[in-house]
């Protein structure tokens, strides 16, 4: 759902889009650009998680002031009470998540049999380059990615890493055992089941690992993610049909693509040109 307005006096355009994504405990998203709207003091029943893209963002929390400028995160603790405005003349634009605690908790369990303590992030503005960028990358992912297996994969991965970095629950990276046995019965199944849409919860279950430390396990052995590594899978197997000369509308199917718009994107990223490019380049 998206409102647009115009920001008094400024020239620049208020909007604001909000979902819910049914498939991650409807966890609620926002990509908004404010600029005299201000929100009223309120809670939220789970946390407010978000990243800076423009401009800076005033608010009152926990008995004093505080402002986000351009590229630091905001973490928003459940049930505290706090406001929202903009810092400077031309107002803030952000993405923000507002994940339950359950989701923040399950996302970051360092293993599958223990209950990560409620993560409390004693500072509400965070200056960490890195974690921005990735949960803007996560945002946008949620936004447009039809891979359950990427959207669950960057959720898990970078709240795993918001809660380990900057909240005062302390995880404890075990070490796996059998670690490469591991990873080869995901790839495996990862290879079998190219052409479906499979689930980072399919495949910790495989292994009975949480699904932060599959991703660790694989990440380390593989240099990919899952999803990366699905994603390379596919696009391997896309320039082998596309030098058999099948038609470019079949060929994503064919992989496990959700269209060829889809294709195109991921296969020109890793290959360095088009699906089309390839073809004509095979057929002389």
């Amino acid at each position: 759902m998206e409102k647009r307005r115009q920001g008094a006096g400024s020239g620049l355009e208020e909007k604001a889009t909000f979902w819910r994504d049914p498939a991650l405990n409807d966890l609620e998203l926002l990509q908004a650009t404010y600029v005299t709207h201000s929100f009223a003091p309120h809670t939220h029943e789970g946390y407010a998680i978000g990243v800076i893209e423009s401009g800076a963002e005033r608010f009152k929390y926990r008995g004093s002031s505080h402002i986000a400028p351009q590229g630091y995160v905001v973490a928003v603790n459940p049930g505290e009470v706090h406001t929202g405005a903009a810092a400077i003349e031309r107002g803030w634009s952000y993405r923000m998540f507002y994940p339950d605690v359950s989701l923040v908790q399950r996302a970051a369990s360092p293993d599958e049999t223990r209950t990560l303590d409620v993560p409390f992030f004693p500072s509400p503005v965070i200056h960490d380059p890195m974690l921005a960028g990735m949960l803007s990358q996560l945002h946008l992912a949620l936004a447009t990615s039809p891979s359950t297996l990427e959207r669950e994969s960057r959720l898990t991965w970078t709240f795993a890493h918001l809660v380990m970095r900057h909240a005062d629950t302390h995880l404890i990276e075990r070490p796996t055992r059998g670690g490469r046995s591991i990873v080869q019965h995901v790839r495996t199944y990862l290879e079998e089941h190219a052409t479906e849409n499979v689930s980072l919860d399919q495949l910790a279950g495989l292994v009975q690992l949480s699904p932060f430390h599959l991703l660790r396990v694989f990440r380390e052995t593989v240099g990919l993610p899952p999803h990366g590594y699905l994603t390379q899978l596919r696009v391997t197997r896309a320039k082998r049909l596309i030098a058999s000369s099948m038609p470019l509308a079949e060929v994503a199917g064919a992989v496990g693509f959700s269209d060829q718009s889809h294709l195109t994107r991921h296969f020109k990223a890793l290959v360095g040109v088009t699906p089309g490019q390839y073809a004509r380049a095979c057929q002389r």
